[in-house]
């Protein structure tokens, strides 16, 4: 039987999800703001709405973007609706996010207004009814108005492929055993959007593949220090869903990685990248 490890025990669940998410944002941050900058909207929309906002990636991006808009942030998280609220704060925008606590799968959803753009990221894969959310966002809408979705093709990778030294490959055999288990919880994981979309009233405007590949040469220490940090959270999350699938050696060699210090610590790597991919689909609501 496998057991976690001391250092993953410092960490909840919901602590571990807020950090990944901080950090997705900070690493990302340019491609967001030019994944929000690829949005066809004309003018400058005033009331938007974020779905499944997380701690605020996408909230805030919209916010700089549309200086004169002001974002409802709806998620079924209070922790993730605090932390968001604190940054606000820290950013000086409190006064144009509005925090609300839903779930998206429930039979009424909360009086959300006529926004003008309606924005949602890795979300919609996990309600268990996504057509029936697409739907209330077609009518929520105001008329002409515009739906982003953005969804992942899967957590991001950070380590050459022939690394660990001891267990080379082993972030894939991760990943393997990751995507079996989001196979058999998340159906929608891999859903056509493009199609569901089309099929619950919208006209689709456009569709996007971002690819995102980061090598380890950052621009600068704070960046590298950043990527260590990601890294480290998501692969403490993948742990913590795929540990009891792992072969011992794996294990031992994710484990040494997530390590706070050692010679084979991620702190003290300098051969770490991300490598993702985002994709996004805009549509529109008929006149």
């Amino acid at each position: 039987m496998n057991h976690p490890s001391p250092h993953t025990h410092t960490h909840t669940p919901t602590e571990v999800q807020s950090e990944l998410l901080d950090l997705d944002a900070e690493v990302l941050a340019e491609h967001l703001a030019s994944l929000v900058a690829w949005l066809p909207v004309s003018g400058g929309p005033r009331h938007l709405v974020d779905l499944g906002c997380g701690t605020g990636a996408g909230t805030f991006a919209l916010l700089d973007r549309f200086p004169e808009a002001e974002v409802t942030a709806v998620d079924s998280s209070a922790a993730h609706l605090r932390r968001l609220r604190e940054k606000a704060h820290a950013a000086g925008v409190a006064d144009r996010v509005h925090v609300l606590a839903a779930d998206l799968d429930a039979a009424e959803w909360p009086d959300l207004g006529t926004p003008e753009l309606v924005w949602t990221s890795a979300a919609l894969h996990h309600l268990a009814d996504p057509e029936g959310a697409l739907r209330r966002v077609r009518d929520l809408l105001a008329p002409g108005g515009l739906l982003a979705v953005v969804e992942l093709a899967g957590f991001p990778r950070f380590l050459p492929a022939d690394a660990p030294a001891e267990a080379p490959g082993l972030e894939e055999r991760c990943h393997t055993a990751l995507d079996r288990r989001h196979a058999a919880n998340l159906p929608h994981r891999h859903a056509d959007w493009g199609t569901l979309l089309r099929s619950t009233g919208f006209t689709v405007e456009g569709e996007r593949v971002f690819d995102i590949a980061l090598g380890p040469g950052m621009r600068a220490p704070s960046d590298q220090d950043a990527v260590r940090r990601y890294a480290s959270s998501s692969l403490r999350r993948i742990r913590d869903a795929v540990a009891a699938e792992l072969a011992p050696r794996d294990l031992t060699a994710l484990d040494a990685l997530l390590a706070p210090d050692g010679p084979s610590a991620l702190s003290r790597r300098n051969d770490l990248g991300v490598r993702t991919t985002r994709m996004a689909w805009t549509a529109r609501r008929a006149l």
